[in-house]
């Protein structure tokens, strides 16, 4: 049966219709008849509910001012996740992935190291009140003696492998050369590129002594904190003790040109830290006095129109400019009362706040006022029309009100479905959203109503109240073009369906993450020590039992030698330092046939001083000790227990910004399953990354499906028809593609961050077409032109302050928060679009059959009897 067929039936058949539906609906309007005397107890004890109000949100800044934002990535998977429990594991049993570096720069060497050698021992002695001290070592002089003599013992078997290849080439470019038939070839590869090759593979087998650049003007000196990454409050402390002590020593005594810079890891993370919170006070305040202002904007304009006869009257203005902040507070300080006790709970339940909550300050402001803009607005409509304070309470309680509650259940109950979400990032998201909608509906139905009383019964609102015209009684005249825009939205919505599969996902994170350009000046000068490779990250593999690491190294090498591997450099004691006998034979073996190679005839015709230094450092016969190992080979593998070899670490070979890489390195080395059938699990940060990205795609699709599934449940249930239901989701459905078809347009990309607006968009885009619906039912045939100036204004109103809401993250630094407030924003647009045009020329030509339905029918129609006014 079309849909068009419900409006196609004889008086009795639309009555019986009619009470079948309101008995579908009747739990809303079952709960609104016994909530009825809530205004009436309001309007008499509207004082002692803004003092509980005030009370309550008193309490709640006391949680809200300890509240924090977390940017560690972990924080956005669930606790129990192999990735995240081995990260933790790593933290507790390693310590922190992250550093603290010190650049000391200046054009003398000895006064760099004299710097350093007076620095080094302030630093370790640096402690908080409570506490261990802040840094437990520092990688500063390598002791390289023992390398110089036995240098190749400590190379892995990979690196022995490419040594011989080398001098193998080596030796035979000198036979050929030594060959009077030996003629070079133009393309030929110059003669010292394999010399040059040994030269880079001794670099780094055989490290400095100091960690200096190239030309010595550079140290960097790296301290390894004792606490977690994660507690930004020490790092804070630290980095300030750091700073404080390098300012006492005054580099300029050792050298007027010495320039001392903090860098490392932890800064960047302290960094991010502090520019968010920032961003995120400075977005909310901007947002927040944009919001207010749009809205007193707003209804100044209302008040001081007399819109029955179209013209300005000059005092109306004088009285609603001077009138216009008491506006503003109405509307403002019910809605900011439930956010300090939204987050309030937020501290007390999750505890911080994640990447994704952090912005919802803001977004909840936007969102949230849109209920008092259409509580107040009708307020000011049925005062217009002579209703007393209480009438005019309760008939906006009983039909605005209702529309509201659907709308902000239906939007909580969507957002609430992300709590299903294994991704903590999702179901935090959904649990902050969710309580600040249902908190600021109280709000706005009962700590708004005790203000109106209690600013009414001084007679401060007076004359801000709009006389509008009587109801109509005939016909409207009918919309405009209503057939053009039906037709036009139509061929959006199919364009959308045709180019819905071109809809892409952003892999690459180096587009979503924030340029910190004093950051990136500092690590270039750490980079001039430490190359880019040495510093990406790695992960790691926590070994329980010492006697399973060549087990484990066996195949993370198998698994490395595919073709497709992600697994770069695999680095362990054991690969450098063979423990068991067997092994310690096998790589004596191996440095002999090379010491072969460089006591060859044709080798020491080659003079050149890495040569020489290579036949040094082949110069072992007999298996080191463990006690024989220097300092700086011994820190890397040693646990704060003092278990030395009990990790191995895995470099990969690719670029890990891209998560698609990052997906394929925690395949590659995620977890290993050893012969005894243990499994150990690899960790790092970038592994959490991969894991994050692989769980959000996994999951975004069945949370958009069950908010979908939530959203038409309660329109359902409040509607108790599937045709009404149905019209009031239509502006939700055709916004949701117009949205997509827009991406497409305009050549965006769905991403880790900006995903979480689908199903926020489901569940917010819902309002408008509920309003509409609602209000049209109520009005009944011919009002579409009352209710889109009426409901229509209040629904354009509450779109543009959502829009500001989200809007305001357009301002943040952070791409990835920025895609969030763009995407949200072209959303928001396009189920506003939908709901004020597609969606009411749509009804215009549904009325247009004959025999239309009436859908204000006495069943649909919910007024108050006039009580006797309470001054």
């Amino acid at each position: 049966m079309g849909l068009h067929s419900e409006f196609f039936r004889s008086p009795i058949s639309r009555r019986r219709n009619a009470l079948r539906r309101h008995d579908r609906s009747r739990f809303m309007n079952w709960l609104f008849r016994h909530l009825r005397p809530l205004m009436p107890l309001v309007h008499h004890r509207a004082g002692m509910v803004l003092l509980g109000a005030i009370a309550v949100t008193l309490m709640a800044l006391t949680l809200v001012v300890r509240l924090r934002i977390d940017a560690d990535l972990t924080g956005l998977l669930p606790p129990e996740h192999p990735t995240v429990l081995a990260l933790e594991q790593l933290r507790s049993t390693v310590g922190s992935e992250a550093d603290a570096t010190v650049v000391i720069r200046s054009p003398s060497f000895a006064a760099n190291k004299a710097f350093a050698e007076a620095l080094i021992p302030l630093v370790l002695d640096l402690r908080p009140e409570q506490g261990p001290a802040f840094f437990q070592r520092v990688d500063y002089r390598r002791d390289t003696r023992v390398l110089q003599d036995n240098g190749l013992y400590f190379a892995t078997t990979e690196e022995l492998d490419r040594l011989e290849l080398l001098l193998l080439q080596r030796l035979e470019e000198a036979r050929l050369r030594g060959s009077p038939l030996y003629v070079p070839l133009d393309d030929a590869e110059p003669a010292d590129s394999t010399l040059t090759h040994l030269q880079q593979l001794f670099g780094h087998l055989m490290p400095g002594e100091y960690p200096v650049s190239a030309d010595s003007t550079i140290m960097a000196l790296r301290f390894y904190p004792s606490m977690a990454q994660t507690d930004l409050h020490t790092i804070e402390a630290a980095y300030g003790a750091l700073q404080r002590v390098v300012d006492e020593l005054d580099p300029q005594y050792f050298d007027p040109r010495m320039e001392v810079i903090l860098a490392g890891r932890l800064l960047r993370q302290l960094i991010e830290v502090q520019a968010l919170t920032g961003d995120v006070y400075r977005s909310f305040a901007a947002g927040v006095s944009a919001v207010l202002l749009v809205v007193i904007v707003y209804f100044t304009y209302k008040a001081g129109t007399l819109r029955a006869h179209k013209r300005l009257d000059p005092a109306q203005w004088r009285t609603a400019l001077q009138q216009a902040p008491l506006m503003g507070l109405l509307i403002g300080l019910p809605f900011l009362m439930s956010l300090a006790v939204t987050f309030g709970l937020t501290f007390l339940l999750v505890g911080s706040l994640n990447l994704l909550t952090s912005t919802l300050g803001l977004v909840l402001f936007g969102l949230g006022i849109d209920y008092g803009i259409h509580f107040y607005a009708r307020y000011t409509e049925e005062r217009g029309r002579g209703h007393t304070v209480l009438q005019a309470l309760e008939i906006t309680f009983t039909s605005t009100g209702q529309a509201i509650a659907v709308s902000a259940c239906t939007t909580a109950g969507a957002l609430y479905v992300l709590m299903a979400a294994g991704l903590r990032g999702f179901s935090q998201f959904g649990f902050v959203a969710g309580t600040g909608i249902l908190l600021a509906l109280v709000a706005m139905v009962v700590i708004m109503p005790a203000l109106i009383v209690l600013v009414e019964r001084r007679g401060w609102l007076g004359r801000v109240h709009i006389a509008l015209p009587s109801r109509p009684t005939s016909r409207n005249r009918a919309l405009p073009g209503c057939g053009w825009i039906a037709v036009a939205g139509t061929a959006a919505l199919v364009l959308a369906l045709v180019l819905l599969p071109r809809l892409s996902f952003e892999y690459d994170f180096s587009g979503l993450e924030p340029d910190y350009a004093e950051y990136r000046a500092r690590r270039a000068l750490v980079q001039q020590v430490y190359p880019p490779l040495d510093g990406r990250n790695p992960a790691y593999v926590l070994v329980d039992e010492p006697a399973e690491v060549d087990d484990l190294l066996n195949q993370i090498h198998t698994r490395a030698r595919s073709p497709s591997s992600t697994i770069g450099t695999v680095v362990a004691l054991q690969d450098r330092f063979p423990m068991d006998p067997a092994a310690q034979h096998v790589k004596l073996q191996r440095i002999a046939r090379i010491r072969e190679l460089l006591d060859h005839p044709l080798a020491h015709e080659l003079d050149h001083d890495d040569l020489s230094r290579l036949r040094r450092a082949a110069g072992t016969v007999e298996p080191l000790r463990v006690e024989q190992l220097p300092a700086f080979l011994q820190h890397p593998f040693i646990t704060r227990d003092g278990r030395i070899g009990g990790f191995i670490r895995v470099y990969p070979n690719v670029d890990l910004v891209d998560s698609r890489n990052a997906i394929d390195f925690l395949h590659d080395i995620g977890h290993i399953t050893t012969s005894t059938g243990r499994t150990y699990y690899a960790a790092s940060t970038a592994l959490v990354g991969g894991a994050m990205v692989r769980m959000m795609i996994d999951e975004a699709p069945w949370m958009v499906l069950y908010t979908l599934g939530m959203v038409a449940v309660l329109m359902w249930l409040n509607f108790g028809s599937v045709r009404w239901s149905v019209l009031a989701l239509l502006p939700l459905f055709t916004g949701v593609l117009w949205m997509l078809l827009a991406m497409e347009l305009l050549g965006l990309k769905l991403n880790f961050f900006n995903v979480i607006v689908l199903p926020a968009v489901l569940g917010i885009g819902n309002d408008a077409g509920a309003h509409l619906v609602h209000r049209y039912r109520e009005e009944g045939r011919g009002s579409l032109r009352t209710v889109m100036r009426s409901t229509g204004e209040h629904i354009t109103m509450g779109s543009l302050t959502t829009v500001i809401g989200f809007g305001g993250l357009l301002l943040s630094f952070h791409p990835g928060l920025r895609s969030i407030g763009l995407l949200a924003t072209i959303g928001i647009g396009s189920t506003w679009l939908a709901a004020v045009l597609f969606l009411p020329a749509l009804l215009q030509l549904l009325e247009s059959y004959p025999r239309v339905r009436d859908p204000g029918s006495s069943a649909h129609r919910i007024r108050t009897a006039p009580r006797s006014p309470v001054r």
